[in-house]
C-alpha cells in the first residue's frame, strides 16, 4: 500500500516548487495604464432580493435595509439597496474587442496570490434587478521582499464597475501580492503558531459584544451631532469556522477567475487550468484554492493552518460602519490593509472612531479610523473611511459624482458591448 502521507508531501512539493519569471513580471510591469473589460461570469450576475440578502448574511450583517425587502421602501432609497461589498460576488461578462496576447495579464504559474488590502469609492447604490460588469488595468507593479515568502510582487488593479445603465457604481484598487510558494513553505514562518482554543468565559463575552450590537437604522445620524474622538460600537466576528468560509461562498464570493466546480464541471475546469489542481492526500485533484478550507495544503505553502478571504474582512469593516452611519449615511470610501491572517478559530473585535468632521466638496462627512483586533492583541485589519451624513442646515446627503473620464470610459465601453452583442445575435 502506498505511503499516502509521503505521497501527498511529495504533490505538496512539487505543486510549490515554482518561482517568479523574470519575463512574466516584465510583461506585467508592460500593462500598467491599460484598461480591459472582464468578460468573467461571476457566481451572480444580476441582484435580486435573495441575492442582497444572502450576500449581506454571508458575512454576518443582519441590517434591515439589505435583507428586509419591505423594509428599504420605507427609506430614502425607496427599495432595498446592497452591501457596499457586493461587487466582489456580481459580475456580469462584458463584451468587448479581442485583446492580443501582448496585454493579457501573465498567469504566474505556481504562483501565490494573496489580497494584502483595498480602496473602495461608492457612487451609486446597487438595487434588485442591477447587474454589475467590470472593466480594469494595472495602476502599479513593484517588486519587494516579504516577511511571509522573502521574493513578492504587489500589484495594484483598480477595478471599475457599472450597471446595465452605464452608471458608475464603484470603483476599487485591490492591492494582490504574489509570492513564490515554495519560498514560503521553507520558510514556514507563521508554522507554530498554535490554535486558538476556548473556555466557557471566552465565548460569553464574545457573545455580549454580539447581544448589543443593532444596526443604527432609521434613526438618522446627523453630522451636527458627531464629535471628533466619537467611538464607534464594539462589533464581534468569529470565532472563525470553516461554516463561515461556506456561508461566505453561498452568498457569491470566491467563484472568478478559477471557478471551483463539482464532477464534470470540475473535470472540464482542470483540463482547461491543469497547474490550479493540486493532489490530496487520497491522490485526488483538488483546487489550490482550498487553503482556505483545507489546512494541510495550507501548511504546505507556509500556513498553519486554513484562513480567511482578506475581502471577507473588508466586508466586516463595512459592516461597523453601515451599522454606525444607518439608512441615511453613505460610506462614500474605504482603505482596508490585510497585515495578518485571520485562521480558523481566531476571533476579532472591530474597534473605530472618528478622526475629522469636515466638509468635503459642500457635503458634511466624517473620518474613521478603525480595526479588527484578534484574540491575541494582533491588529490584523486596520483601515479608515469616509462617511457622508445628513445634517439639519445643508439638509440629506447627496451622492457624489464619478470622475468624468471614467464615466466616459464606461458609456464609450457599454456602448461597444452593445454593438458587440448585437452582431452575435445577428450571427
Amino acid at each position: 500500500m502506498a505511503d499516502t502521507t509521503q505521497t501527498s508531501e511529495d504533490e505538496f512539493a512539487k505543486a510549490t516548487d515554482f518561482s517568479f519569471r523574470a519575463t512574466d513580471i516584465e510583461k506585467a510591469k508592460s500593462l500598467v495604464g491599460f484598461d480591459s473589460v472582464s468578460g468573467l461570469r461571476e457566481q451572480y450576475t444580476t441582484a435580486s432580493y435573495d441575492i442582497i440578502r444572502n450576500f449581506a448574511r454571508g458575512y454576518g450583517d443582519d441590517n434591515p435595509l439589505f435583507v428586509d425587502e419591505d423594509y428599504g421602501a420605507l427609506t430614502r432609497w425607496g427599495d432595498t439597496i446592497a452591501p457596499p461589498m457586493l461587487g466582489v460576488g456580481l459580475n456580469r461578462p462584458l463584451h468587448g474587442d479581442p485583446v492580443d496576447r501582448d496585454h493579457r495579464f501573465p498567469s504566474f504559474r505556481g504562483i501565490h496570490v494573496f489580497v494584502s488590502g483595498s480602496s473602495w469609492d461608492w457612487y451609486r447604490p446597487v438595487y434588485p434587478g442591477d447587474s454589475l460588469y467590470t472593466f480594469s488595468g494595472i495602476e502599479s507593479v513593484q517588486e519587494k521582499k516579504s516577511e511571509f515568502a522573502e521574493r513578492s510582487m504587489i500589484v495594484v488593479r483598480r477595478q471599475v464597475r457599472m450597471n446595465q445603465r452605464a452608471e458608475v457604481v464603484a470603483v476599487a484598487r485591490v492591492l494582490a501580492i504574489y509570492t513564490e510558494r515554495k519560498t514560503a513553505r521553507e520558510k514556514g514562518k507563521y508554522l507554530s503558531l498554535e490554535p486558538a482554543h476556548y473556555d466557557d468565559e471566552g465565548i460569553a463575552a464574545l457573545d455580549a459584544i454580539y447581544a448589543a450590537e443593532r444596526p443604527r437604522g432609521a434613526e438618522i445620524r446627523y453630522w451636527d451631532d458627531v464629535h471628533v474622538g466619537d467611538e464607534l460600537p464594539r462589533m464581534a466576528k468569529g470565532p472563525f469556522t470553516l461554516t463561515d468560509i461556506i456561508v461566505f461562498h453561498a452568498g457569491g464570493y470566491g467563484f472568478t477567475p478559477y471557478t471551483p466546480c463539482a464532477n464534470r464541471i470540475a473535470y472540464k475546469n482542470r483540463m482547461r487550468i491543469g497547474p490550479f489542481y493540486v493532489k490530496n492526500d487520497q491522490g485526488v485533484p483538488d483546487v489550490a484554492q482550498r487553503v482556505h478550507w483545507d489546512s494541510d495544503w495550507a501548511k504546505a505553502i507556509g500556513n498553519p493552518m486554513a484562513y480567511d478571504y482578506g475581502v471577507l474582512r473588508d466586508c466586516w469593516l463595512g459592516h461597523l460602519l453601515t451599522d454606525w452611519m444607518g439608512d441615511d449615511g453613505w460610506l462614500l470610501r474605504q482603505h482596508t490593509e490585510i497585515r495578518k491572517f485571520n485562521y480558523v478559530g481566531d476571533s476579532h473585535v472591530l474597534t473605530g472612531e472618528v478622526v475629522a468632521k469636515r466638509i468635503e466638496d459642500g457635503q458634511p462627512v466624517v473620518d474613521i479610523e478603525m480595526r479588527g483586533t484578534n484574540q491575541r492583541g494582533v491588529v490584523t485589519c486596520p483601515g479608515r473611511a469616509t462617511v457622508a451624513l445628513p445634517s439639519r442646515e445643508t439638509g440629506p446627503v447627496v451622492l457624489p459624482s464619478p470622475p468624468d473620464d471614467l464615466q466616459r470610459k464606461a458609456i464609450q465601453i457599454m456602448d461597444r458591448h452593445g454593438e458587440l452583442l448585437a452582431e452575435r445575435r445577428r450571427g
